[in-house]
């Protein structure tokens, strides 16, 4: 559950004849969806490559979370939700993490769909059941569809509007109708749609929380938990899907279990006392400095760095470009250069490091150079619309010398900021027209995050700029993050093996009310290239050249001062797990380990 990350061979099934005003249609039957590409695995294959299907059943697996839970409800518009609340529902059809966009028959059987993508049709394996015994029907899928246009996020009202509608045609048969034909909003309604089960969620509110677990569908189910503290997924023993092909080799622990801790370092103190099993570290000093003592010595805990080719986040420290102080893009690249990242990666983070410049950063689609004349037929037109350096510079964040002294940096800072209408005064950063000083909040959820943003910090005083750091708890955070009632955060864009149509749900300016769109970006070109990508889906050439295109445009808007990545997991484990010789190329793919009773006989008895 804890790395569940978040189409097909086509057979011909005939022809459906339209109106006398319309043209045939042919009709597509497919035992998969593929979003980009072409499916890895046949109609018949018989579990995914990086699996061990015979992987034994037993044993748990016990993770931490910081902070607390108020909630079994993932998808209420207030609260915090429980660790692993949406995946006690299966979807419709199962990612490979082996592919970019494939994905499989779960609860659906196959689909069919008229090849200009006005409709398409999904039949229910009839085996199909969730948690109380309940078939799962196509009304199911119908009414989760409605639940989610009526009470879910504005995101998704917006995103899927130009779906007509979605009804049972019979017991076991959904379908779905576009008012206006979209391929790619049809197949990503279909392929991540939770099945919310109707009998349950009928008298209740979607937006709102839930104080006790709801029933679900999936491999795992709510057996256990204290509120705020603790909570118990065990995997369903007649678990009706367990033998699918997407299922096979997977979900081998009998128990999942979150335990909840004040902070980050009491949780790593409690990992290494042994009262959980698993940890994937993002903190460089602890990973450095703290991961030792017995039981690393005995051999009991195994710590290890794993390299990946998943694409990676652009992580930053977040401008909402709708607070008046940040909607001047030089005010934003004067900010960047008070981040001294060649500084911090050596004193505090150990160099283990590499800082991002790409919201494409590990995949084909970053920007490199200067444009290419297949990006141009995309840029030129929107040139008054973007900044100039697009056409003339590539970008790269600020560099120093790494002593701690950012005094070039600071001049370049300052010449940005007196171009913008600000000059010092009594060494405090004022603007020149309203006297008001340059003052903002950073808003954060971890004690961690503190440590890394002091030094931006005291950067930011010696340019006469007040960054004050604010520390809220979770529930706080989500909230004002909903609310968009903050000047900065500590966030990330995740980074997509491709540009997908979700690009829209994070830079459009037509969801700006997303909490995806974290910087609040409301951009002429911006809205054109990301519409175009969602029309060029199918189109790979188009999408070769549109990505960096788009990249470039954010990259010289300055909306975040990149922070890092790291090109590894790096994970610490008590030595009891075995896994598949395989591993999925975009997962950590801990959904596929299990417990080796041998290993786990020489542990001490509470992490056996």
């Amino acid at each position: 559950m804890k790395n569940r990350f978040k189409r097909g061979l086509p057979l011909l099934a005939g022809l459906l004849l339209g109106s006398a005003n319309s043209f045939a249609v042919e009709v597509i039957e497919s035992a998969s969806l593929v979003g980009f590409g072409t499916a890895k695995y046949a109609p018949d294959f018989k579990h995914f490559d990086y699996v061990n299907p015979n992987a034994p059943k037993g044993g748990s697996i016990t993770y931490a979370e910081v902070g607390t839970y108020d909630s079994f409800n993932r998808y209420a518009s207030r609260g915090v939700s429980v660790a692993g609340a949406d995946e006690i529902y299966d979807t419709l059809f199962a990612p490979a993490n082996d592919e970019i966009d494939s994905y499989y028959p779960l609860i659906a059987q196959k689909a069919r769909y008229a090849d200009d993508f006005s409709w398409m049709e999904i039949d229910v394996n009839p085996k199909a059941r969730f948690h109380d015994g309940q078939s799962i029907t196509a009304k199911d899928v119908a009414f989760t569809f409605d639940k989610f246009m009526k009470e879910g996020v504005p995101q998704f009202r917006v995103f899927y509007k130009d779906v007509k509608s979605v009804t049972a045609i019979s017991p076991l048969t959904v379908r779905i109708e576009m008012s206006v034909p979209n391929r790619e909003k049809l197949f990503s309604l279909v392929e991540g749609m939770n099945v919310l089960p109707a009998h349950f969620w009928k008298d209740k509110k979607l937006s709102e929380p839930l104080t006790e677990p709801p029933i679900g569908s999936s491999a795992y189910k709510i057996t256990s938990y204290q509120a705020g503290q603790s909570v118990t997924y065990s995997r369903v023993k007649d678990y009706w899907a367990a033998d699918l092909p997407v299922n096979v080799g997977r979900h081998n622990f009998d128990t999942i279990r979150y335990d909840y801790y004040r902070d980050d370092t009491v949780t790593l103190e409690a990992f290494k006392a042994g009262e959980y099993d698993f940890r994937q570290e993002n903190v460089a000093k602890f990973w450095a400095t703290l991961y030792e003592g017995t039981n690393f010595e005995n051999g009991y805990i195994k710590k290890e760095e794993i390299p990946h080719e998943i694409p990676q986040a652009m992580q930053g420290f977040v401008f909402n470009t709708q607070r008046p102080v940040f909607q001047d893009v030089r005010v934003r690249e004067a900010l960047n250069y008070a981040m001294d990242f060649e500084w911090m990666n050596k004193t505090l983070f150990y160099n283990q490091y590499t800082r991002p410049r790409s919201y494409f950063q590990n995949t084909p689609y970053e920007a490199k150079g200067l444009p290419t004349q297949a990006e141009l037929k995309y840029l030129a037109p929107l040139k008054e619309q973007i900044p100039p350096r697009v056409f003339t510079e590539t970008y790269q964040p600020p560099v120093t010398d790494g002593s701690g002294r950012i005094r070039q940096q600071a001049r370049k800072a300052f010449a940005l900021l007196k171009e913008a209408g600000w000059a010092l005064k009594d060494q405090v950063m004022t603007n020149v027209k309203t006297g008001e000083p340059l003052a903002f909040e950073l808003l954060i959820y971890s004690p961690t995050t503190e440590r890394i943003a002091i030094p931006l910090q005291k950067n930011l005083k010696q340019l006469g700029i007040d960054m004050k750091i604010r520390t809220v708890d979770t529930t706080q955070y989500i909230k004002r993050l909903r609310d968009r009632d903050f000047d900065m955060v500590s966030s990330g864009y995740s980074a997509n093996p491709y540009p997908t149509q979700n690009l829209l749900i994070v830079w459009n300016s037509k969801y700006l009310d997303s909490t995806y769109n974290t910087a609040g970006v409301q951009d002429p070109a911006i809205d054109s290239l990301t519409e175009q990508i969602a029309a060029h889906q199918q189109d790979p050439e188009a999408l070769a050249a549109l990505g960096p295109a788009l990249d470039r445009v954010l990259q010289w808007n300055f909306f975040v001062i990149p922070q890092w990545y790291l090109s590894t997991f790096r994970i610490a484990t008590w030595d009891k797990f075995d896994r598949p010789a395989v591993r999925p190329k975009y997962a950590l793919g801990v959904d596929t380990w299990w417990v080796d009773t041998a290993k786990a006989a020489k542990l001490p008895e509470k992490r056996r």
